[in-house]
């Protein structure tokens, strides 16, 4: 899994993980659903796409050859029927299944697997953040119609996830002369998957229907109607009115607005964690952010504590480096820096940013310290981390403005590097492998948006994927977490919960180790 780019709080991820809908007592057909998300998505091409919100309709439309068991984490056949690996950890092999359809009739076969591996490592394809999971892997050989071989170059500890998982696309839609990265198969996707993609309604819907001829177990669900809806109170309202049968709540949502007798008689409420964080990122291409005084600096002058117990009811932990909170590899021994204006003011002293014209904003070779802040709109976390962030940073010396974007704007900012500071999360796989957030390889076109270099930090990165020792791999991920803390190229913010309600109309609703999944749902009282 790579990581997918987020807004906060914790929408994109859930909506790639479980957002669905319906109605409590107006359904015409008890087994269509309406799913939630909060944007159009950019694309619908599983090998280019980098957002959360596509994945919302990749989990069910698409499938790799391997896949994550909910409970246990283990890889899984899926689309491969078993796989090999020789000594070494250099040669992989995959055994597909025989008699898989793609959607449109074609079978899924070896050319299938071999083309979308090629995709990848063209350079004229657009996926970055992607192409950094196979680095090392220098061919893909047919050998059969449904065996596939790769030779890698040098080992590397998550190699089987990435291989197994490698997003997979009809080769006889693609392969059409159309440019990759704009084909027209990315608003209509063809998969392997349960559901087969009907049509897409930009800023509406989007429609999938249930795979009758799926070679898989089939779900209850026989339709699925995603409506786009980038506000959330309009969301929470239509979910009260029986429109909506899952969402993710904020966090005000769930304290104050979601606790009636009514409320509770017709929903599961859930809240349970995932691997996640989000964090302001300072784009150290800028001036004011090349010196890592300053990013800490800034650090010292966000109020975690009081932001999270203000905005997010305290729901939630402090984070202090990249790795998820509730893993081996994240340092729990390091501190967050603590709110301390008096210490960011010396720091900011120390770097040579002072007030020489008493205008009451800093300044340094003729520059002021005044940048622009950049959100995404509609959001209403980010809109009051914004406005406190500005008169916190007035109070010493730093002029802040604040930019909203729509989301494909937004998006679009973030690769393009076209911004100074921003607000966003990660989700995160389970494994944690920091290569394509943090090596400065990733800095052009990649995830490392905010400019980190540190020789170190990517010496260790290297050093760890090819250490399968994992108390020794772990030792190298704690150095590098240590240099994050020091040079603090975000200011890492809060690992919040997810906080899902989901209708009482289903059945079998289980919190998984990986979440929800509502393939294994039932409607209730339905046959």
């Amino acid at each position: 899994m790579i990581y997918r780019i987020l807004t906060i709080p914790l929408v994109l991820l859930l909506a790639a993980a479980c957002l669905t809908c319906g109605n409590f007592s107006s359904h015409k057909d008890p087994f269509t659903l309406y799913l939630y998300v909060s944007s159009d998505p950019a694309t619908l091409n599983p090998v280019t796409s980098t957002e959360a919100v596509a994945s919302a309709v990749f989990k069910y439309v698409f499938e790799g050859m391997l896949e994550r068991n909910y409970d246990t984490l283990e890889l899984e056949p899926r689309l491969a029927s078993r796989w090999e690996m020789e000594p070494g950890g250099l040669v992989y092999r995959f055994y597909l299944k025989k008699g898989i359809l793609w959607h449109d009739g074609r079978e899924f076969t070896a050319d299938d697997v071999i083309y979308s591996f090629q995709r990848i490592k063209d350079p004229k394809v657009d996926c970055g953040p992607l192409k950094v999971y196979y680095l090392d892997v220098s061919r893909a050989v047919k050998l059969g119609k449904y065996a596939v071989e790769f030779h890698c170059t040098k080992p590397y500890f998550l190699r089987l996830e990435f291989l197994g998982g490698i997003p997979i696309v009809p080769k006889h839609i693609y392969d059409n002369g159309e440019d990759f990265n704009s084909h027209s198969a990315n608003r209509k996707p063809v998969g392997t998957g349960p559901f087969v993609f009907e049509k897409w309604e930009t800023g509406k819907r989007l429609f999938l229907k249930r795979n009758d001829h799926y070679w898989g177990k089939k779900p209850d669900i026989r339709r699925v109607i995603y409506k786009i809806i980038s506000e959330e109170n309009v969301a929470l309202q239509m979910l009260k009115k029986g429109e909506l049968d899952v969402m993710t709540l904020r966090e005000i949502q769930w304290v104050r607005q979601t606790n009636s007798e009514r409320f509770n008689r017709n929903f599961y409420k859930l809240k349970y964690y995932v691997p996640y964080y989000n964090y302001i990122g300072w784009n150290a291409d800028k001036s004011w952010f090349r010196d890592r005084k300053v990013r800490r600096a800034l650090t010292h002058l966000v109020n975690r504590r009081a932001i999270l117990d203000k905005l997010l009811f305290g729901l939630g932990e402090i984070v202090t480096g990249t790795f998820y909170i509730f893993s081996k590899n994240y340092s729990s021994d390091i501190k967050p820096w603590p709110y301390d204006p008096e210490r960011a003011r010396e720091l900011l002293k120390e770097a040579g940013w002072r007030d020489t014209d008493g205008d009451g904003i800093l300044d340094k070779n003729g520059e002021k310290f005044s940048f622009t802040f950049t959100v995404p709109s509609g959001r209403k976390y980010l809109e009051r981390l914004a406005t406190i962030l500005k008169e916190d940073f007035s109070k010493a010396g730093i002029d802040m403005k604040i930019n909203r974007y729509e989301w494909a704007v937004f998006v679009k900012k973030l690769h393009d590097r076209d911004f100074e500071a921003v607000a966003l999360g990660w989700a995160l796989g389970y494994s944690g492998d920091p290569y394509q957030l943090w090596h400065s390889r990733e800095i052009k076109k990649g995830s490392n948006f905010c400019g980190f270099r540190n020789a170190e930090a990517d010496r260790l990165i290297e050093q760890a994927r090819v250490e399968f020792n994992e108390k020794r791999r772990r030792s190298l991920y704690h150095r590098f977490n240590r240099i994050l803390h020091e040079e603090q190229p975000y200011t890492f913010m809060f690992c919040t919960p997810a906080l899902v309600v989901v209708s009482k109309r289903f059945d079998n609703v289980k919190v998984h180790l990986m979440g929800l999944n509502h393939l294994e749902w039932k409607v209730r009282g339905e046959k």
